[in-house]
């Protein structure tokens, strides 16, 4: 299907571009001029939280023609947005998506409750003609995760409380296997030491 190039924006920002086409993963304001970056033809929104569903940053790249691909709560926010529930699926020029679970187990707020409930968030599997991408997503090391299959590239997000830990990330990618990774919604990083840490066959992409 030609070839896909990668933009870590900041944060959880991803800029997916493939074929003239710009594909937007949670724009946030605070980590990216969004002025400075192309209009959006398609703009995936994982979750309802302000760091993910932006509408500063969206009012940036927002054309007539952007469509959205959201969670079933964010779709309320998003006129016209297509709501995804996990392991629902939508085709978008070719491109099979669809959500996958996102959420914590382990991590919790002070009234008890987990950062980001089950059945709230999304993670997206894209699949572009055989090329197999996941954005994971605020998501824990999770059950489901055994179930992605063959994985070609994986976002995967690495930051406490509301992720995962070092130890948890090396745990979830020993899990899926994918074969290009790269760390992202992260605080801090340590790409040459993250990288010791890494299955065999498995390339850390972060610099």
């Amino acid at each position: 299907m030609g070839k896909i190039k990668f933009k870590h924006l900041g944060h959880a920002s991803l800029l997916i571009e493939w074929s003239g086409q710009n594909i937007f993963v949670d724009p946030y304001s605070e980590v990216c001029n969004f002025s400075q970056q192309p209009k959006a033809d398609l703009i995936l929104v994982t979750h309802h939280h302000f760091d993910h569903l932006d509408p500063k940053a969206l009012k940036e790249i927002v054309q007539e023609s952007t469509l959205y691909i959201a969670s079933v709560i964010a779709a309320k926010e998003l006129p016209g947005a297509t709501p995804l529930a996990q392991g629902e699926s939508t085709t978008y020029k070719g491109i099979e998506i669809e959500a996958k679970f996102a959420y914590n187990i382990v991590q919790k707020n002070e009234e008890g409750n987990p950062f980001h409930p089950k059945g709230e968030g999304n993670g997206y599997l894209l699949n572009f003609g055989g090329f197999k991408l996941y954005i994971a997503g605020d998501t824990e090391l999770i059950p489901e995760m055994e179930q992605l299959g063959e994985i070609d590239l994986a976002f995967i997000p690495k930051n406490l409380p509301y992720t995962m830990s070092d130890d948890m990330f090396v745990e979830a990618v020993e899990l899926i296997r994918p074969k290009q990774l790269f760390a992202y919604h992260y605080f801090e990083i340590d790409p040459q030491k993250l990288r010791e840490k890494m299955p065999k066959g498995v390339e850390l992409l972060n610099r």
